[in-house]
């Protein structure tokens, strides 16, 4: 069976937490920068805070520099009582949204997109999944980080992502996270060049 043209050009890193998803996804777009420095590359990571060697949030970060928070399990404001929770975490959607979706805005000249992460906390943007769509519908390449399932399910949201035609799946464990990185950047270079 023939993969259609965007088929192919979907790739999803997944893997246990802490496996190197987004270490990953920063080194295949440090290596598309220095290695093509014309291309132009939209999206964001995210990253986590750390006080000492407690893990205290995740913030964003976008590929242009900018960054904000995400998530904390420390802030504790009238505001972040409505706040939607994750774990201990409590999700800033609005600090989210303002920094991500500018960042997936579709448009003229943009070679690649790159999402790390499609999961839980960002999904509680309602304005995320159907931005993630419609990247996935413009058939500009779209390297993103998808959580595996926790206890055989699956969020719905990254569930149709997982299951989108023809999208390539690649799941990291320890032993293999630099032969992926390479393989990654090999298949996205063989997109940008064509």
């Amino acid at each position: 069976m023939a993969a259609t043209p965007s088929a192919s050009k979907c790739f999803l890193v997944t893997g246990p937490p802490g496996v190197g998803k987004t270490t990953l996804i920063t080194r295949v777009f440090e290596a598309l920068r220095a290695s093509h420095p014309q291309i132009t590359i939209q999206g964001f990571y995210t990253r986590e805070v750390r006080e000492g060697s407690d893990r205290v949030g995740f913030e964003v970060v976008t590929l242009d520099g900018m960054r904000g928070p995400l998530a904390s399990s420390k802030i504790s404001s009238t505001e972040s009582l409505r706040w939607p929770t994750v774990g201990k975490y409590k999700v800033d959607v609005e600090s989210f949204e303002s920094l991500a979706l500018p960042q997936m805005q579709v448009k003229g000249g943009t070679n690649l997109f790159i999402i790390d992460e499609v999961g839980k906390m960002e999904l509680y943007s309602s304005s995320f999944f159907p931005a993630v769509l419609r990247i996935l519908d413009s058939n500009v390449p779209f390297l993103a980080s998808i959580p595996i399932p926790k206890f055989g399910r699956d969020i719905p949201g990254v569930a149709r992502l997982r299951n989108h035609p023809g999208a390539t799946i690649f799941t990291l464990d320890p032993g293999n996270r630099d032969a992926m990185k390479d393989r990654i950047y090999s298949q996205i270079v063989g997109l940008l060049q064509n």
